[in-house]
């Protein structure tokens, strides 16, 4: 029979469940100040998404708002119904559509900013100096495990 490894030397559950909770604890605050604006979370990565990269593919905006394609596209639909996205014919290929940002989509997006900066200066004001660290040791992990860097950690490294 194989020795176990050394529960000491392995990540403890209790850091498992903490690490569980303060996603929790911080996206249920990110929703429900961006619900106040008129938003969701999913709404506001998909956004953010689109400004910083001017326009992506639904496989690519998938990825970044960690969305299945079926609630992806129903979520894209709502969002060009409200006027906040557009699709458009990529002109590399015209065979592919790309999601853009609508005007109307530029204004939410500054209101839905404002409140998420509310939070992430909550984060910050927890964490002080530690918060960078907090966010490399985060993204090493996500990337150790399988899960791709989002574009801004790629333009970071």
């Amino acid at each position: 029979m194989a020795a176990s490894p050394d529960r000491s030397t392995l990540v403890s559950d209790e850091s498992l469940r903490l690490l569980s909770l303060a996603e929790r604890s911080l996206t249920q605050r990110l929703d429900e100040a961006l619900k106040a604006h008129g938003s969701g979370i999913d709404q506001w990565r998909i956004l953010s998404l689109l400004v910083e990269q001017g326009g992506c593919p639904m496989n690519v905006i998938a990825d970044h708002a960690m969305l299945l394609a079926p609630k992806l596209s129903k979520l894209v639909d709502r969002m060009v119904s409200a006027n906040l996205v557009l699709r458009r014919a990529d002109e590399r290929d015209r065979r592919r559509v790309l999601v853009v940002a609508s005007p109307r989509g530029y204004q939410a997006l500054a209101k839905w900013d404002t409140a998420a900066t509310e939070v992430q200066q909550q984060f910050q004001e927890i964490l002080g100096s530690q918060a960078a660290q907090l966010h490399d040791l985060l993204r090493r992990l996500s990337q150790g495990l399988g899960r791709a860097s989002t574009p801004a950690d790629s333009a970071a490294d």
